[in-house]
Formats: C-alpha cells, sequence, structure tokens
C-alpha cells in the first residue's frame, strides 16, 4: 500500500468517526428538544409540612409529585424508598420526594398504621392517596411491583427511551 493509498483510507476513518459525532450530537440535540419540562432525577428529602407545601404548590402544572410519607422503623417503608429512588432514575420528568410522619406538621394523623403513605399530585391537587401502600404488595417487593402499581392508576408518563445508549451501541457493534 502506498502512502497515498493509507492517507486516504486513514482520511475516511477519520470521516466516518466524524460523521458519527455529527449523527450523535445531532440526536443528542433532538432528544433535548422534544424533552420539556423540569427534569428531576432522584428523590427529593422534604424537612417540614412547609417545605412539603412549597413543592406541592409551586411546582409547574404539568410535573407529577409523588410523595412519600414514612417514619424509621416502620415495616415497608425502607424498601419502598429504595423503590422510589430507583423509579426517579427511570422517570425523571416525575417529581419523586419523601418526608417523615413527624416532620409534616401533622404527625399525629399519621400514625404508624397508616405508613408508608404515597400522595399523588399535579397542578397542586391531589390525584391519589394511597395509605398502608405496602398492604398492596407481597411481603417483599421490588421496584418493579411499586411502578407497575402506580401504573396500573396511569400515575406515571410513558417510560423515557434512551436513544443516545441505544445509537452507541449500534456504533460500537459496526
Amino acid at each position: 500500500m502506498s502512502i497515498q493509498e493509507y492517507e486516504l483510507v486513514h482520511r475516511d476513518k477519520e470521516d466516518e468517526n466524524c460523521l458519527r459525532k455529527y449523527r450523535r450530537q445531532c440526536m443528542q440535540d433532538m432528544h433535548q428538544k422534544l424533552s420539556f419540562g423540569p427534569r428531576y432525577g432522584f428523590v427529593y428529602e422534604l424537612e417540614s409540612g412547609e417545605q412539603f407545601l412549597e413543592t406541592i404548590e409551586k411546582e409547574q402544572k404539568i410535573t407529577t409529585i409523588i410523595v412519600h410519607i414514612y417514619e424509621d422503623g416502620i415495616k415497608g417503608c425502607d424498601a419502598l424508598n429504595s423503590s422510589l429512588t430507583c423509579l426517579a432514575a427511570e422517570y425523571p420528568m416525575v417529581k419523586f420526594c419523601k418526608i417523615k410522619a413527624s416532620n409534616t406538621g401533622a404527625g399525629d394523623r399519621f400514625s404508624s398504621d397508616v405508613l408508608p403513605t404515597l400522595l399523588v399530585y399535579k397542578g397542586g391537587e391531589l390525584l391519589s392517596n394511597f395509605i398502608s401502600v405496602t398492604e398492596q404488595f407481597a411481603e417483599e417487593f421490588f421496584t418493579g411491583d411499586v411502578e407497575s402499581f402506580l401504573n396500573e392508576y396511569g400515575l406515571l408518563p410513558e417510560r423515557e427511551v434512551h436513544v443516545l445508549e441505544q445509537t452507541n451501541m449500534e456504533e460500537d457493534m459496526e
């Protein structure tokens, strides 16, 4: 192979890499334009009843807010917290929050009999209220169980498709 042929082949590979980078950037731009609204991706710890009310009242009208009212040592609360942490990463357009019952300012209303409780809000309005929610699950439950339960009531949006990851996997195969 001559030097000229080698340079042509090498230049073709560079062009191909540039095209891949350009395609990836276009996909990212398109994905960003199609994804509207705020993005969260984790569970917010609310420290007081005032912060709880502020979160519900001041969030954008399009945002679904799922609040877990819990207390340490109550059966199911830790497992539900873990499940919601996973769901928050999978549904970044939903705002997941948690608050200890004793911090709500209405701790007497949230006895251990009604915990864990899930409240779902959108546009400042209460959509759903699930008291002792873990009674809906088996003794041991997982993120998929909680996700199915919330989907059964139509409380989660469609899961986001990670187009960029798929594109990168296709490029790696080439």
